[in-house]
């Protein structure tokens, strides 16, 4: 991966090589009741070959703050985005506004655009002529730290 550092967000744009397949196991990991080992089949996985679907127009950046915690993004979460996918109402977007990014989720009607935060503590933005708006791209995935 290629990084890119601007506006306190960190973004990594994927090679296009191969990628590396790593061993995956596609009958599920019980969340409930263990399930017997001997029913696992390893396979062979490539997370960009899952996550990527674009390979020209997918980048990645990390969540900074908690604006998002609501939608399960947390502070540093790896976000997957695709920049050719439709901004359509209620998609988690990233957008430049007024000279920083953000990522929120879009609320679009006939009465204009919102960037709807998913936490209770940070207001609604509603988007302007006065406003400086770019969509960036889609969320698709996120990768998280346990």
């Amino acid at each position: 991966m290629i990084a890119h550092k601007s506006n306190n967000l960190s973004f990594f744009t994927p090679k296009t090589s191969s990628g590396l397949a790593i061993p995956f196991f596609d009958t599920g990991i019980s969340a409930g009741f263990p399930s017997p080992a001997e029913d696992l089949k390893e396979q062979r996985l490539s997370l960009d070959k899952e996550l990527v679907k674009n390979k020209e127009t997918t980048f990645f950046a990390r969540v900074s703050g908690q604006s998002m915690i609501g939608a399960g993004l947390d502070d540093n979460d790896l976000l997957v985005i695709d920049k050719s996918l439709e901004p359509v109402h209620n998609k988690i977007a990233v957008c430049f506004l007024d000279g920083e990014f953000t990522v929120k989720r879009l609320k679009v009607n006939t009465e204009g655009v919102w960037l709807q935060p998913e936490n209770p503590n940070y207001p609604i933005i509603k988007i302007t002529d006065d406003n400086d708006f770019i969509i960036w791209g889609i969320v698709t995935n996120v990768i998280k730290k346990v």
